[in-house]
Formats: C-alpha cells, structure tokens, sequence
C-alpha cells in the first residue's frame, strides 16, 4: 500500500471553482483500479494551499491512474486553476 500527497497552489480568487474541479477529479479517482481512499485539506489562513492524501494499493495502481485518460479529462479542469504545477510525492511503509 502507498499513499500519494499532492500539493496544489490555486490562483486567488479561484478556490471555489477549484472545489468544483477537484471533487469530480476524485469521484473519476474513486473508480480507478487500485484507489483505497482520499481525502482533501486546505491549509490553515492559506485556502490557495491544498494537499490531497490518496491511498493506493501498490505504485503500479497509482501510476495507471496518474496516466490514464479520465485522470487527464478530469485534470483538465484543474490545471488552469492552479497557479504552480502540481507536486506529487510518493510515500510507502518503511
């Protein structure tokens, strides 16, 4: 099992728009082969700054779904609302 933790940086004024966008990113997810669990956090007096925590079953899981079409439809509604690129970082048991 792995946990992927996204951090997103949405352009000011645009965090409603973002909300939108982002739960029909993760509704798409939830179908995905592999997808355990998600969840989304704004950063406290910063709500530009988010972090998303998804669970995956293994890396090979969360790569098919970071490469897959619907992850790259659904995405399309996200990215212009982001002010940087997305950073994504991989964690596993030690």
């Amino acid at each position: 099992m792995i946990k992927i933790l996204i951090e997103r940086q949405i352009m000011p004024g645009l965090e409603e728009e973002y909300e939108q966008a982002a739960r029909e990113a993760m509704r798409a997810a939830i179908n995905a082969r592999g997808f355990i669990a998600g969840e989304s956090l704004c950063e406290r007096h910063h709500p530009e700054r988010r972090l998303l925590i998804t669970q995956w079953r293994d890396l090979n899981a969360w790569k098919d779904w970071q490469h897959s079409t619907e992850r790259e439809r659904v995405m399309q509604h996200v990215f212009p609302l982001l002010s940087e690129d997305e950073l994504v970082r991989v964690f596993e048991h030690c």
